[in-house]
């Protein structure tokens, strides 16, 4: 299986880096993980409704230059379905029954997605009703899709 993950900006903190490489790492074995940044845009505080629209817009056309026809898009946003940890491993194992070989799991910037990559996303999945930084995110989803394959694999994993 294919993994791209698709990102808005850069991961500054040394800490985060780190568990990305790791889990990048350990998913090596699984699958075929991609990690792609897209620029992101300086957000204004207090930025109005339509100035946070249109830079969700410019941040949502990079991430577009980005999406695989054919592949399997999944939207991380706050608004869209949970599942737990197994829920989210035997989604996985389903689309790959189902014939899809390449996931794209997207994470907006710090403002969220704009509502074309929401629209095109096959699916939408949220984490939390907790906001959680942008940058954070993508080490939490490392590591659940990491947790997912094990699972799959019926391997052992520490809870």
């Amino acid at each position: 299986m294919n993994i791209d993950v698709i990102c808005v900006g850069k991961v500054k903190e040394r800490y985060l880096r780190d568990g990305i490489a790791e889990y990048a790492k350990r998913l090596g074995r699984y699958c075929k993980l991609n990690i792609l940044e897209v620029a992101d845009e300086k957000t204004p505080d207090h930025a109005s409704e339509g100035m946070e629209r249109q830079i969700k817009a410019k941040e949502g056309e990079r991430i577009a230059r980005h999406i695989k026809p054919g592949a399997f898009v999944i939207a991380l946003a706050i608004d869209s379905q949970q599942l737990d940890s197994v829920g989210f491993a035997r989604k996985i194992s389903q689309l790959g029954l189902q014939g899809a070989s390449h996931l794209q799991f997207i994470i907006g910037g710090s403002i969220g997605l704009d509502d074309a990559i929401l629209r095109r996303a096959n699916y939408r999945l949220s984490f939390s009703n907790m906001t959680f930084p942008h940058q954070l995110m993508r080490v939490i989803l490392l590591e659940q899709i990491y947790r997912a394959y094990k699972i799959n694999a019926h391997e052992p994993y520490h809870k």
